[in-house]
Formats: C-alpha cells, sequence, structure tokens
C-alpha cells in the first residue's frame, strides 16, 4: 500500500480497468468521465511539469511556460526524485515509441 495516502488500495479495481483502455481517444474519454475539469488539467499539468524537469529545465522556466505554481513544481520535483520512479519509466517508454515511430 502507498505510505502517502493509507486510504488508497493499488489493487483497487480502477487501476485494473485503465490498463483495459486500448486508444489514447478511450483513455482520454475515460478520464473525461471520470475526472473534473480542473483534476484533469491538474493532472496534465503536472505530467507536463513533470516531462520538463525530467528534461532538466529550471523552475523559472517550467513556471514562464506552464502556468504551474513553485509549490505545483517543487512536489513534482520531490516525486520525480524520492518517487516510485514511476514519471520516469513512463518517460522511457514515451520515448520508445517515439524512437520506433
Amino acid at each position: 500500500m502507498n505510505n502517502r495516502n493509507k486510504r488508497s488500495d493499488p489493487n483497487n479495481e480502477l487501476y485494473r480497468a485503465i490498463l483495459l483502455l486500448k486508444t489514447p481517444e478511450e483513455c482520454y474519454n475515460f478520464f473525461v468521465d471520470l475526472c473534473t475539469v480542473s483534476e484533469l488539467k491538474a493532472m496534465e499539468q503536472r505530467f507536463e511539469v513533470a516531462r520538463l524537469l525530467n528534461q532538466g529545465m529550471i523552475y523559472n522556466d517550467i513556471l514562464e511556460q506552464t502556468g504551474a505554481s513553485s509549490a505545483t513544481i517543487s512536489r513534482v520535483n520531490r516525486c520525480l526524485n524520492y518517487g516510485t520512479d514511476a514519471y520516469r519509466e513512463i518517460f522511457g517508454r514515451l520515448d520508445g515509441q517515439e524512437e520506433e515511430a
């Protein structure tokens, strides 16, 4: 179980459902139905911040480019450097897809 959120369960059916999505459009539609507009925008912004941090961009440039607060950038940076390495794993997979294309 994730130590950051004792109520969260990695075996929850939600995560299995996400793995069943087959296309980016299907995934988008699922998340549009699941999340509020604000929640979806926040997740998209955090992912973009993580991508830019992973590329070595500095806080001020990320703030300018994304509009994310310094607190959000700091939180994402902490996850990127001390989290579960999920961001880096996904970035590696995305990079692999780009190389195949």
